[in-house]
This record gives structure tokens, sequence and C-alpha cells, in this order.
């Protein structure tokens, strides 16, 4: 699909341009630089679950805000391919300057910008969060960090995103489109690792005690004990004052650790092939010892029991390209509501030795 402003009237440029990259990309909005009539083209296509488009585009500032992206269901990743001019990106505070060739990895699910003093041009790749085994905590360290493509892991990676993208993503047996797709999300995996092996230096470092908070959760999902008292007591701190850490950040620690272990049972479950772990396995690795609360909570999460989600999460994979494959995208539970099943991130009635006796349901 192209879309271009070339036969659009002056008047009516910005408008078209701002509705053809909300339906090619995410809802976002563009905002030109200069007063003259605006000039840009995108072209999508898909390779299975992963969105490939080029953009050529006039000067201007690209924003994703908070209310943009309540607007979209899907949970989605991108890595951007500077191929002309530079862009200023922004997200969860981080300033980089993009320059001509690197790369750069983004959270569509968080605010971001992208300000582009000239006219430039760039190949993005769209992918489910779910495709990812990376943690939130690493993707979150990485997101925005300009990677060189002129040696190291870059080089290697820009000349199969280049030619992916010239080729439009189209023509390509399923099975083949999937297996390309594969083979890039793999690649984007290894690039974030890579990136947090060169930062785990700084990620360690003291100075934001709710990044090591949030780190040391996803580290710690799959312990069935896993509590703001746990948490608390391994950073030397009170519960009362975690919770203060926790107040400007949307939810409280117990929300956090239960909406953490519903996103990874959510991308385990999402996984196809012989490797694919059953309902029970892929909750009792997140720390889940009850499989009625467990499935009580998936479905308040997502709506779908734990099997139905997997059976669709696989069809739409499967269905690659299709408008209906990105209209279930995962969009993330919500919190925990006053009253709703517990589990050992929210009040457990009777306590851990409740727990301990929970957990024997579990038989391999």
């Amino acid at each position: 699909m192209v879309s271009t402003t070339a036969s659009v009237p002056d008047r009516d440029k910005v408008a078209y341009w701002n509705e053809a990259v909300n339906k090619a990309l995410v809802p976002m909005e563009v905002v030109p630089r200069s007063d003259g009539p605006f000039d840009g083209r995108i072209a999508t296509g898909h390779l299975a679950y992963l969105r490939v488009s080029t953009v050529e585009a006039d000067a201007g500032r690209v924003s994703r805000t908070p209310a943009l992206i309540a607007r979209s269901s899907r949970a989605l990743v991108a890595v951007g391919v500077q191929t002309s001019g530079t862009a200023t990106f922004v997200q969860d505070g981080q300033r980089t300057e993009v320059g001509e060739g690197d790369l750069v990895v983004y959270d569509a699910t968080r605010p971001d910008s992208f300000d582009y003093p000239q006219r430039f041009a760039a190949h993005v790749f769209q992918f489910p969060r779910h495709a990812l085994s990376a943690s939130d905590g690493v993707l979150r360290r990485t997101a925005g960090d300009a990677v060189g493509t002129e040696d190291g892991f870059g080089a290697v990676l820009l000349p199969f995103l280049t030619d992916m993208a010239s080729s439009h993503a189209g023509g390509y047996p399923p099975a083949v489109a999937d297996r390309l797709a594969g083979m890039a999300v793999d690649l984007f995996d290894a690039l974030i690792a890579e990136q947090a092996r060169r930062g785990g230096q700084d990620a360690d470092a003291p100075g934001d005690p709710v990044q090591r908070v949030r780190d040391h959760i996803d580290r710690n999902l799959g312990d069935p004990d896993l509590s703001p008292e746990r948490v608390a007591l391994a950073h030397g701190m009170s519960v009362r004052y975690l919770h203060r850490l926790f107040e400007g950040e949307g939810g409280t620690v117990s929300q956090l650790i239960r909406r953490r272990r519903l996103e990874e049972c959510g991308r385990e479950l999402a996984r196809r092939g012989r490797t694919a772990p059953t309902v029970s396995a892929a909750a009792q690795r997140w720390g889940f010892v009850s499989p009625a609360h467990f499935s009580r909570a998936f479905r308040a999460a997502h709506g779908v029991s734990p099997s139905e989600w997997r059976n669709l999460r696989t069809a739409r994979d499967t269905a690659g390209s299709s408008a209906a494959a990105w209209a279930h995208g995962w969009s993330g539970p919500p919190t925990a509501s006053a009253g709703s099943p517990s589990c050992c991130c929210c009040p457990v009635s009777g306590g851990p030795s409740a727990t301990r006796r929970a957990a024997t349901w579990w038989r391999p």
C-alpha cells in the first residue's frame, strides 16, 4: 500500500499525511516545520506479523502522546532505520541523536517524539511486543539507543533490513514470509540483548530506585512468594517507602507484579511450534500457583481464557497481514480492582503457607 501527498491539494496535504501515517503505522501527530506545501510518501507491506514501511517526508515533528496511545489496542515495538537525514528521538526523558544509517529501537506503547530538521527517509519495522523475549526492563533501558551500522552487529543487520524493506515485504508464500519475519525479530532480540550487555554497568548503577525495583521484579517473576514486602527487603527499604516510590508510576507494586506475570504468560502462550508450553506450565513458570486464580486473572485482563488467547494469537500470526490479525494486539492487563482474586503478588488469604500448599497442584 502506497500513500502520497503528490496529488493532494496543498491545503489538505498535512491532514492527508496525518491520516496516512496513522493508518500505516500507529496513531501519531505530524506537525511540519514549514508553512509551505508538505510532501510525503509512505509504502507499507507485511511479512506475516511483521509490518514494514518506508517513509519519505519533509521536515517536521512526529509525536506519540498518551492520548494517541490509548487509541491503539496494539502493543508494538518498532525498529527504525534512518536512511537519509537526521532525527532527534525522545522517549522516557532520554534524548538521542539519530544519524544517517543509524538504527533505533523504540517501544510504541510509551510516549515518544521524532524531530526531523530536514527532509528525511527511513524504514520502519513494527512487530508485536510478545514476539520479543526481552523483558520490559531490558527493553526500557535499550529503547532509544542509536546503533551505528558502520561496524559490529549493526553492520550485519543493516543489509538484511534494507533488502527486506526494498522487497516491499510482498510476494512471498506464507511459510516463507513467516520464517523471514521470525528471522528479523530474532535479530532484533539479539540487537536488544547486545545493547543491554553494553549498558549493563550503567543499568546497575545507583540513581534510579524505581528502575532497580522494576528490574528486580522482572528477574524474580517466577518466585511465587514475590511481594512488595520481599521487594522492599531486597532493596533495604520499608514497604511504605517502596509504595511512595511508585505513587507516580500509574499503579502499585502488587499491580506491577501481577501485570508483568500476565504479560509474560501471554507471551509464552503465543509461541508456536513444539516448544510452545502448556497453559499450566506457563502459569507456573511465572509465579501463579492457583489454576483457578490464573484463569480468572487472565480472562479479566484480556477478555478470553488462556487457551482461547493461545488459539487467537497463533491464528492471528498465521494469518499474517490480514486486517483481523492486527485487531487483537496485546495491550496489557488492567490494574487489579478491589476484591479481585488474589495471588502471591496481591493479598493472599492463608499467607505463604497457603501459597506453598497451592503449588502442589502443579504437577509435570
